[in-house]
């Protein structure tokens, strides 16, 4: 072999890469400690003086703590989810404490509703009676006009849905409240929510005997309206008595009947002249 031949390099040629190279792939194989994970929520948490920008995801969020609060909490009172229990109620149950109202000497409803009672018959009693007093009111005034003056014309009269909201979301409120505070006052142990739920069902009779009304004959209305008050009167008086058996409160119980005959008179005289 020629001797130039063997003065050139030889680096380029297989077999020819250093032993150092097998070095280097061994300390690149080598395994290294990756740091512990933390997983982390967004946004930061200025936390002050816990010196943490972050949340963790094992730390609540301040608005979950807030949305954890117990019902009998104060916050509570501002929290939709505590009244929720109130509404928990089905068609049956419903239609069943309907029928309870209108059986005026029966006396057992605060025994019906004692494992559950509800404000759903309080508001969507209300809020019909109101409708219909608005609109039956308007009508029946019109018919009585018409028979005594055929040339009288339809107008509707703005003010009755206004007094009607007022009067019946006021009755339904108030005079529950008042009775609930002074049977306190009298040394009972009274209960709110049954209070509302009692004298909102009490008020389903006036929505039927209001379609009656519109009939225009001024006798028959009275007679109508002053039997309405009565039965709605006598729900009210016996459950009221039986619920506060035990006491001498026969002045609660004429007052709350009183106060029913009162509302009758009212619808009367204001909606269905």
């Amino acid at each position: 072999m020629d001797d130039s031949l063997k003065n050139l390099p030889t680096s380029h040629l297989l077999g020819s890469v250093p032993a150092v190279i097998s070095e280097e792939k061994e300390k690149s194989t080598t395994s290294y400690d990756v740091p512990e994970a933390n997983m982390q929520i967004f946004p930061p948490n200025n936390g002050g003086d816990r010196g943490r920008g972050y949340q963790t995801l094992g730390s609540p969020s301040p608005s979950e703590g807030f949305e954890q609060q117990p019902a009998n909490n104060w916050r509570g009172v501002f929290s939709i989810s505590s009244y929720t229990q109130y509404f928990n109620v089905d068609t049956d149950i419903v239609l069943n404490r309907l029928l309870s109202a209108l059986h005026p000497i029966g006396g057992d409803f605060f025994a019906k509703i004692d494992a559950n009672p509800d404000l759903y018959g309080l508001i969507w009693i209300s809020t019909t009676l109101v409708f219909v007093l608005a609109s039956l009111g308007n009508c029946a005034t019109y018919l009585m006009q018409k028979h005594t003056n055929s040339g009288t014309s339809w107008s509707f009269n703005v003010n009755y849905v206004n007094v009607a909201a007022g009067s019946v979301y006021g009755y339904a409120a108030v005079v529950p409240l008042a009775f609930y505070f002074l049977l306190q006052y009298m040394g009972s142990n009274p209960s709110l929510v049954k209070f509302w739920c009692m004298w909102g069902y009490s008020l389903f009779i006036f929505v039927l005997a209001s379609f009656l009304l519109v009939i225009p004959v001024e006798f028959l209305r009275w007679m109508i309206i002053l039997l309405t008050g009565a039965a709605s009167a006598c729900f009210v008086g016996s459950n009221l008595k039986s619920y506060v058996e035990g006491s001498d409160l026969t002045i609660v119980v004429v007052a709350a009947f009183t106060l029913q005959l009162a509302l009758a008179v009212f619808i009367k005289v204001w909606f269905f002249p």
